[in-house]
């Protein structure tokens, strides 16, 4: 468990370097978030805590990488209602301002989650606006609560609004060509059914199966002009990094190849580190480094957003921010060694025959 505090604001912190980048240019990383934040409130005990985001906090500061900070704005009803209906938007918009209470078994609000969810949203809206006029190399944001099992029309599994896909959706009506990886160990449901039947955005889940929210298998692929653009790697507890890196280069590597993605989004979920109390993968940090690492080469520098998903453990979570951030600023320093010898390999060449056939 972490101790201490770490401020969460606007204004530019810079830090040193402390490794060689493969970019052309001085890097910037671009991290934004916003005090509101730490203002939705779960309740005592609940895992999904204000506490994540010192530790991302502080995963930031010890990962050496000179990041300019910026403070969200928040989302446009217009930019929302691309994502999410109007009636799902009047009606938790209205629960949280009247005080909150619990939306399902697992997701419990307070009067200032909506705002802390529009600024959050609104926060991976700015980062792609800024990346678009050449501020950075990569972005990271870093709010709560997270997004991914937020559908078009209900709250859950933690999540109000779809962070990366109002991010996606933006980009894709701006006629870019999107990739969402999302690595959380949780299956994205809501991003999955976001863009289900939409084939401007190509949805790849990296995932822990059987678990919640029990979507994700083989067979989820998409449907109509959206067939083919989802793609499932659901993986069995235990696996490794070298599992992960296999799924990478024999699945997601080809995907991008046909779909030539302009813009990369990342569902930054830390929840497959061994140390989670939610899941049962078996990564470390050194193995998000690397998988971020190895993602970013997938479009050019400036076309690069990882959003926070979950993770749960303090420490790992702090451990997977450095390792990630390192990564974005094109590092390679790993505190943690990476991971490998777990099992999964016979489902990523199951997930691959029935995505490159």
């Amino acid at each position: 468990m972490l101790n201490g505090s770490a401020a969460i604001c606007g204004s530019s912190v810079h830090l040193s370097v402390g490794q060689a980048s493969p970019y052309p240019v001085e890097v910037t990383i671009l991290v934004e978030t916003h005090p509101a934040s730490a203002e939705h409130l779960t309740g005592l005990g609940h895992p999904e805590r204000p506490s994540r985001l010192v530790a991302v906090e502080l995963g930031i500061e010890r990962s050496g990488v000179d990041v300019t900070r910026t403070l969200a704005r928040p989302a446009r009803r217009e930019e929302l209602e691309r994502v999410h209906s109007a009636a799902y938007l009047d009606s938790i918009e209205r629960f949280c301002r009247a005080g909150g209470g619990p939306v399902d078994g697992d997701t419990q609000v307070s009067a200032g989650s909506w705002d802390a969810a529009v600024l959050g949203a609104g926060a991976a809206l700015d980062a792609t606006e800024r990346l678009r006029r050449g501020e950075a190399q990569a972005a990271f944001v870093a709010v709560r609560p997270p997004g991914h099992h937020a559908t078009p029309s209900a709250a859950m599994g933690f999540c109000l609004l779809n962070n990366v896909a109002i991010a996606a959706a933006a980009l894709a009506d701006a006629g870019e060509r999107v990739l969402i990886v999302d690595y959380d160990a949780h299956h994205g449901n809501g991003t999955q059914d976001a863009f289900y039947s939409d084939n401007r955005v190509t949805y790849v889940s990296l995932h822990e199966w059987p678990l919640y929210p029990g979507t994700g298998w083989l067979d989820q692929t998409g449907e109509g002009a959206g067939a083919g653009e989802t793609v499932n790697v659901p993986l069995p507890a235990g696996a490794t990094g070298d599992v992960y890196l296999a799924a990478l280069e024999t699945i997601v590597l080809p995907v991008a190849a046909r779909v030539a993605p302009t813009w990369l989004l990342i569902s930054a979920g830390f929840d497959a580190h061994r140390a989670d109390p939610l899941t049962g993968l078996a990564l470390s940090s050194g193995d998000y480094g690397d998988l971020t690492s190895r993602l970013i080469g997938l479009v050019r520098p400036g076309r690069v957003l990882a959003i926070l998903e979950g993770g749960y453990d303090l420490q790992a979570l702090a451990d997977s921010t450095a390792a990630t951030l390192d990564a974005l600023a094109g590092g390679t320093t790993r505190a943690e060694p990476v991971t490998s010898g777990g099992p999964g390999r016979e489902l990523v060449a199951a997930a691959a025959r029935v995505h490159l056939r």
